[in-house]
């Protein structure tokens, strides 16, 4: 679920020096998302950055043709917004330049401060076939435990049970893909074709079907929370961020029969946008709480005594209606 939070995203992300390993560079994906990669390359104090390089769970991608010779290496990482918050922390310390589709940049330092992003120093791994970068989540997933998770993962958002998330091949898991493949018309060993992820991404950003939905038709990005009924008491989770003119599930566990839901607009500076001087919001009469950031919480009482803030969110009866699609509209 997105709640674990990857807080080991860089194989020893820390100063990499050039060492005897001279082979091509290779990014490893271990964790259970899809990632699109930039890669900054610093050679005597001269960076040149380079993307948007596209990684499967349980996938490794050469990014360099050619000698790895850097005298120090960054990436910075980001998922498509399916999956909503960004699963991943930007907590490095470097800012160098990128750009839409496919770029290479000779000098990454030389760009107004809107067109630059934060990368981690990362210390990439000798590997059997030379230096590679691995990026790994909490669960520490091996490359065949890593895909598994990611299908998981997108058979969920897409209305799938396929929980836990764990790169295991259990039976829910077995019916969950063989529904998936059944529901599209899709042959038996479609699961380990090169464009599975595609097929699933693109269902998992459809809101049809069996399943709870958020979709923005705003034109602001909208950030959203969702409290879930676990061990007689209500958790909430976000935030999920819903861009204009998408559609996002979250990845929920189980098979629940209330959620509740709330959801505010933000700037492009991820601040929440006011109308009348009150947040544009979408709710409901449930007090329950959020706070600034991601968050998991597991106790909606007091929230302002805690340091939280309250929300009232919209009750959502999945017993009564179990393909649930919420709409944000502008007033």
């Amino acid at each position: 679920m997105i709640r674990k939070v990857i807080t080991g995203l860089v194989t020893a992300a820390a100063v990499c020096t050039a060492t005897a390993a001279r082979a091509e560079l290779t990014l490893c994906n271990r964790t259970s998302y899809r990632m699109d990669v930039a890669l900054g390359l610093e050679k005597r104090a001269q960076v040149e950055t380079r993307g948007w390089f596209t990684v499967d769970p349980g996938q490794c991608k050469q990014v360099i043709d050619g000698a790895y010779d850097a005298d120090m290496s960054y990436i910075h990482v980001r998922t498509p917004p399916v999956y909503g918050s960004a699963p991943l922390p930007q907590n490095g310390n470097a800012d160098f330049c990128v750009r839409e589709g496919q770029f290479q940049i000779a000098d990454a330092r030389s760009c107004p401060m809107s067109q630059q992003v934060r990368f981690s120093a990362a210390r990439p791994s000798d590997g059997p076939k030379g230096p590679a970068i691995n990026l790994a989540e909490e669960a520490d997933y091996d490359d065949d435990q890593a895909r598994l998770a990611g299908i998981q993962r997108l058979l969920v958002i897409a209305g799938y049970d396929a929980n836990p998330i764990d790169g295991v091949q259990g039976g829910k898991t077995q019916a969950a893909i063989a529904k998936f493949l059944a529901d599209r018309k899709l042959p038996a060993d479609a699961v380990n074709a090169p464009d599975f992820f595609n097929t699933l991404l693109t269902a998992a950003q459809s809101p049809e079907g069996h399943g709870f939905a958020w979709c923005n038709d705003t034109t602001y990005p909208v950030m959203a929370a969702i409290g879930t009924v676990e061990s007689g008491g209500i958790i909430t989770r976000g935030w999920y961020r819903v861009e204009a003119g998408h559609c996002v599930r979250p990845d929920l566990r189980g098979d629940p029969k209330k959620l509740y839901s709330y959801a505010e607009a933000v700037d492009e500076t991820s601040r929440a946008l006011k109308r009348g001087g009150a947040p544009l919001a979408w709710g409901g009469s449930v007090p329950l709480c959020t706070r600034d950031g991601r968050f998991e919480l597991s106790d909606n009482k007091d929230c302002a005594a805690r340091g939280l803030n309250a929300a009232n969110y919209a009750e959502v009866d999945l017993a009564r209606e179990p393909a649930t699609t919420i709409r944000f509209k502008e007033p």
